[in-house]
């Protein structure tokens, strides 16, 4: 908690909003970082998932609300901060994943995940958020509680697919903004809300890039440092 302390007192500045309201820096700052990983992530690059991480950890500080910064009279959206921790443990498998692949011998394509992973990941979706909306309301998240679960298991399951190079990520990204847009506007988060506007358009050019990238079976993993040894994983590898 001294770290998030720490983050918090250093980016605890906010600008006021016609109609009295307020806006993080840090806010702003940690969906600046949410952008750039968003749009590694559609190249297909391993800078993705760090940049990401560091975005996450400004935005839990954010979703914490009241908790962290009672001063700012935000709401705490439990949901949107669970989210971001399980980002950071899901962006470092997908950190490694992504590192394995371009440390071999072939090239890495988007795929389609296979018909039983569709099923599990349509069940997990609907129940997952059937069984945390009661463990949110419990916990004092903001209403309606549903959404706030809805975004959570849409967001773990969205990356999850991406670490796994499941092209069908994309489609479950623009399921969780459709509620996340409205959720996130209605609590006040506006930087953020706006941030997810743009992500629906977003995510829906990357999946024609990904879906495109797919059927060209070109395109790889790059790292940060181009090296003539690196290729990519199995694609058959799940």
């Amino acid at each position: 908690m001294d770290v998030l302390h720490w983050v918090v007192d250093a980016f605890n500045s906010q600008w006021m909003l016609p109609g009295g309201q307020k806006l993080l820096i840090r806010e702003v700052v940690g969906n600046l970082f949410g952008l750039a990983s968003a749009l590694g992530g559609m190249r297909r690059k391993v800078w993705a998932w760090p940049v990401g991480i560091v975005g996450n950890l400004l935005l839990l500080t954010v979703f914490l609300g009241s908790i962290l910064s009672p001063e700012h009279d935000l709401p705490h959206l439990l949901g949107q901060a669970g989210r971001q921790v399980m980002f950071i443990a899901v962006a470092i498998y997908g950190w490694v994943r992504w590192r394995q692949a371009a440390s071999g011998t072939g090239q890495v394509t988007p795929r389609w995940a296979p018909n039983s992973a569709r099923i599990g990941l349509v069940l997990v979706l609907v129940i997952g958020t059937i069984a945390l909306t009661p463990l949110f309301r419990l916990l004092g998240s903001y209403e309606p509680v549903w959404a706030d679960a809805w975004t959570f298991v849409g967001s773990l399951l969205a990356t999850y697919g991406m670490a796994k190079g499941w092209t069908e990520f994309w489609l479950i990204w623009i399921a969780v903004d459709v509620v996340g847009v409205p959720l996130l506007f209605s609590a006040g988060y506006y930087a953020t809300g706006l941030m997810y506007v743009f992500y629906g358009a977003f995510t829906a050019v990357g999946f024609v890039v990904w879906w495109r990238a797919q059927a060209n079976a070109k395109p790889h993993i790059e790292t940060i440092m181009p090296d003539p040894r690196i290729g990519g994983a199995d694609e058959n590898d799940d």
